[in-house]
């Protein structure tokens, strides 16, 4: 499923026109992005967490030739699901 999917879904659900249900769905992930750009972490009840973690800078190796390099620190958007959402992807 992409944003055009879950805004057809969502505008099919709630008698939204699909432009409408898009802005809305852009919206959504546009204040998802700038709270994880600001190191929020954003809690959304019934679906899950996303949370920013810190990976250190280390060493890795250029698995072209070989050769050792220093890969940069960086940050990632982890993910941990609900309960219910758990449920429902086991059943």
């Amino acid at each position: 499923m992409n944003n055009s999917d879950l805004a057809e879904k969502i505008a099919a659900d709630n008698g939204l026109t699909k432009a409408d249900a898009r802005k809305v769905v852009d919206a959504v992930f546009a204040a998802v992005g700038d709270a994880a750009a600001a190191g929020e972490e954003i809690s959304i009840n019934g679906f899950g967490k996303f949370k920013v973690k810190a990976s250190p800078e280390r060493e890795g190796r250029n698995p072209a030739t070989g050769e050792a390099m220093t890969i940069k620190a960086s940050k990632k958007l982890g993910f941990t699901a609900a309960k219910g959402i758990k449920d429902k992807l086991n059943g």
